[in-house]
């Protein structure tokens, strides 16, 4: 059975987090928060133990895995930094702006990443988280933890520890409850061995906000090649249980039509906008970073609703919302 525990945010020596440790240092599976979503974390220079992720989320090997650091200073365990005058000044120009916090950048592994964790790729994808209990977390076990969002792959990724649970079951050791994310989706990842750099995978930090520090990308591109750099580049990923669909307006037409025709509908719409006969609607906000930190605990609320399909309708357009529509659009894929 899986044990959930709840750390302390201001006790450098809780023994939840001294627990957690353990279970990583001697190969285990540990779920915790991030700013971003719930993470399923193994120690990244130990092949057996990252390889227990992908058993236990049924993912593909060819999906590469994210490292989390605790420092900067720390990343020389998993990454080659650029000799290169030019990319050593965007690496540190964006790790001085954007560390801790959601921008994975993607560089040349270290000898020490075992290829289970990048797929086989030259390339390793490496963050330093901003929440506290993941921070404290990578201090005591004093290893790099690699750790995609913890959920079973394809499935949505989870926002509170009982996603967590319901999700995975016994398949991950410990759990540490740090409450709901507050970013919601997962982090933006940078591919900086391209020049210009280029956004693999949009998220909570927006390509505006990069180009602010570093000058021009390179337009974002769908992969090319057996090797995935980036985790969020599969056709499938980040959906609800029951089929989900993208329209224009605010859906209402879609989702009558859906309840007429005998479905129990789930319905992401806008605020003002009046409810249908028998369908679960859900009101989103109509901010970027509001909808981000809501859309799935939403969808979760929808599955466990037991919706049999769910209309979403169509956000704005807009780097702001680059990330959103890309989660809502592997959502829908087939």
């Amino acid at each position: 059975m899986s044990v959930i525990r709840k750390p302390s945010l201001h006790d450098p020596d809780d023994e939840s987090i001294a627990a957690a440790a353990a279970v990583i240092r001697r190969g285990g599976l540990v779920a915790f928060p991030t700013e971003t979503v719930y993470g399923l974390g193994a120690n990244a220079l130990d092949a057996a133990a990252v390889q227990r992720i992908f058993e236990a989320k049924g993912r593909p090997a060819n999906n590469p895995i994210i490292v989390h650091v605790a420092s900067s200073r720390e990343i020389w365990q998993v990454a080659l930094l650029p000799v290169d005058d030019k990319k050593l000044r965007r690496f540190a120009r964006l790790a001085r702006h954007f560390w801790p916090g959601p921008l994975t950048l993607v560089l040349p592994k270290t000898a020490a990443v075992p290829d289970v964790v990048t797929a086989g790729g030259p390339t390793v994808a490496v963050r330093v988280p901003a929440h506290p209990v993941v921070l404290a977390l990578l201090r005591a076990a004093d290893v790099p933890i690699a750790a995609p969002s913890a959920n079973r792959s394809t499935q949505l990724s989870p926002t509170t520890a009982e996603h967590v649970l319901r999700g995975l079951g016994d398949r991950v050791d410990l759990i540490l409850d740090g409450g709901p994310t507050t970013g919601g989706i997962e982090s933006t990842v940078l591919d900086l061995t391209s020049d210009p750099p280029r956004i693999l995978r949009p998220g909570l930090v927006t390509a505006a906000q990069i180009e602010a520090e570093i000058g021009p990308l390179q337009p974002p591109s769908e992969p090319e090649g057996p090797v995935i750099r980036s985790p969020g580049m599969m056709a499938k990923h980040y959906a609800p249980r029951a089929p989900l669909e993208i329209v224009d307006g605010d859906g209402r037409g879609r989702v009558e039509e859906l309840v007429l025709s005998g479905k129990r509908v789930g319905w992401l719409t806008w605020a003002g906008i009046g409810d249908v006969a028998w369908a679960v609607k859900l009101e989103m906000p109509d901010q970027a970073a509001g909808y981000a930190a809501r859309l799935y605990a939403a969808l979760h609320e929808l599955d466990a609703a037991g919706v049999e399909r769910i209309v979403v309708a169509r956000p704005p357009d807009g780097d702001a919302w680059l990330a959103v529509k890309d989660r809502l659009r592997h959502a829908a894929a087939k």
